[in-house]
């Protein structure tokens, strides 16, 4: 083919940058065995590299500054599980009811 052709050029991968657990506790202001325990009880999941460093990207560490907000307004590890998945629940919710189209969601 030649120069001027529409072939669509190779994108690069974009690197997804990741935090080790001292760094993700730092920013949040917590210690890394309270980023543990959060971790322990289901309420944050980081990636995992091959060799089994837990890597936390920026979606982490807003979820590790919510569960921190939560317990400084006095909610307990269980409720804030529970609130977690509420929400979660919620944006699939919403997600689905974005899908469908509109002359539907008026019925």
């Amino acid at each position: 083919m030649t120069k001027n052709s529409a072939q669509p050029e190779a994108q690069p991968e974009v690197a997804i940058k990741t935090h080790s657990i001292a760094t993700a506790a730092q920013s949040v202001g917590v210690s890394v065995q309270t980023v543990r325990l959060y971790e322990l009880r289901g309420l944050i999941t980081p990636a995992r590299t091959s060799g089994g460093t837990r890597r936390y990207r920026a979606d982490d560490l807003a979820r590790l500054r919510q569960i921190s907000d939560l317990i400084e307004r006095g909610v307990n590890l269980a409720g804030i599980g529970i609130i977690l998945e509420l929400e979660a629940e919620n944006d699939g919710l919403r997600e689905q009811l974005a899908a469908r189209p509109r002359r539907q969601r008026m019925d």
